[in-house]
């Protein structure tokens, strides 16, 4: 893991029993892989950047068409199950590997609550160099999933999500999120957190509420 996140990770609240037993959903374990792949990650982030952005001629265009179709047809015969595949699965990789996942690290985590901290890149653009308010609820459910894993609660499904957009997001910005367990209820894990700049100014939050899943839902 590289030396500059060097998160501060309590699983002591995790319990692997109860873990196993998680309504229909699939056991995904972590993957190891190579740095090629990583960096393969980021390569991918970036050509999102450029494919919103740039303004090329032509003939720019055409030749960028065909390297992407003969990435394309490299890429194809690997084409993996879902928890096949690395991406969603290394843990040390920011979005952890995953181009759908923000590009975000984990800093803390733990039974009282989860950190990260990252920036939204041009790719997450809504306007005038903010953020799409589409794509804050993202990097919010994220979260969710791994406040309910590190408060040693089953996988469970994200019923309600509350986004309050307190004042405008920054792109190409370090910002961090934080979130907690303020309650559980039977099944229900009641779940609030916060997204900040720098100086601590809240840009927005929410509430969510997750659900166990039950022995058939998957």
């Amino acid at each position: 893991m590289s030396e500059r996140l060097k998160p501060t990770i309590d699983d002591s609240a995790i319990d692997s029993d109860r873990y196993e037993r998680h309504g229909g959903f699939p056991k995904v374990t972590p993957a190891r892989v190579g740095p090629e792949f990583g960096e393969f990650v980021e390569a991918m982030r970036t050509l999102q950047d450029l494919a919103v952005s740039v303004d090329a001629p032509d003939e720019v265009y055409t030749a960028a068409l065909a390297q992407a179709r003969q990435l394309v047809e490299l890429l194809e015969p690997y084409r993996a199950p879902e928890a096949q595949g690395p991406a969603g699965r290394v843990m040390d990789l920011p979005g952890r590997g995953s181009l759908l996942m923000l590009p975000w690290t984990v800093v803390e985590a733990g039974p009282d609550g989860i950190a990260m901290t990252g920036e939204f890149r041009r790719y997450h653009l809504g306007g005038n160099a903010a953020v799409h308010g589409g794509v804050i609820p993202l990097l919010f459910d994220d979260l969710m999933g791994l406040i309910v894993h590190f408060a040693g609660r089953p996988i469970s499904r994200t019923a309600f999500l509350h986004v309050n957009y307190r004042k405008v997001t920054p792109l190409q910005t370090q910002l961090s999120v934080r979130g907690r367990v303020e309650r559980v209820e039977g099944r229900k894990t009641f779940i609030s957190a916060e997204l900040t700049d720098a100086q601590g100014t809240v840009l927005a939050d929410c509430e969510a509420l997750m659900v166990e899943l039950l022995p058939w839902q998957p």
